[in-house]
């Protein structure tokens, strides 16, 4: 059944001043620990690159952020939500701590989808019940 269905649209240009103005700060900020080191690996190779995994991440967790219904407010917070790449190139997420606890007590599975192109990132995110009521 499903919990939940969020998505985000985020202009990458936005999160291009925003970087520009706070540093990697905001980066750190939004970013769980093992994103940061896939962004600091793309954005030394290719910055555009790193740039786009950035508005794409920050898409994916506010789309997550609506899926399930909290918004940015606790438990959900930016760096206890992570999206990495399976071998296969699919999206997961990934949560850490009291969001982790939080997700688990209600039995929950999220699936999620994310693309890019150069001024826009897009996120979509289903979030499911593992039982039925």
């Amino acid at each position: 059944m499903i919990y939940g269905i969020g998505t985000d649209l985020c202009d990458v240009r936005r999160i291009a001043a925003t970087l520009e103005r706070k540093g990697p700060r905001f980066a750190e900020k939004v970013l769980g620990p093992n994103e940061l080191k896939v962004w600091q690996a793309r954005s030394a190779r290719v910055p555009e690159r790193g740039l786009r995994y950035l508005a794409s991440r920050f898409a994916a967790k506010e789309a997550f952020s609506k899926a399930i219904g909290l918004g940015m407010r606790m438990p959900m917070s930016w760096r206890a939500c992570e999206l990495l790449n399976a071998a296969s190139g699919q999206p997961q997420i990934r949560l850490h701590g009291a969001l982790s606890d939080w997700f688990e007590a209600r039995g929950l599975r999220a699936h999620a989808t994310i693309t890019d192109e150069s001024d826009y990132a897009a996120a979509f995110v289903v979030v499911e019940t593992l039982t039925t009521p």
